[in-house]
């Protein structure tokens, strides 16, 4: 994630995990930016329209990365 150097951000990280309600849910890294979806192709279109609402024109990341959380709790 950062700036390139016309000043625009080249890439932004969400952090998907899985919803508790169902779907998923993500979380943009170093913005306020979150989203929902019940299926992976509902998540892609919810991050791109939620990152063309939050930036300005031209100002927006040219792509979009989501990482995916799987959290496992084991009994000892």
């Amino acid at each position: 994630m950062g700036p390139n150097k016309g000043g625009t951000m080249t890439e932004l990280i969400f952090d998907v995990e899985d919803d508790p309600e169902g779907g998923y849910a993500a979380r943009a890294l170093g913005e306020a930016i979150f989203t929902q979806a019940g299926n992976l192709e509902g998540l892609h279109k919810n991050v791109r329209e939620a990152v063309v609402c939050h930036f300005e024109d031209g100002k927006g990341p040219s792509m979009l990365r989501l990482h995916f959380v799987k959290e496992e709790v084991l009994a000892v």
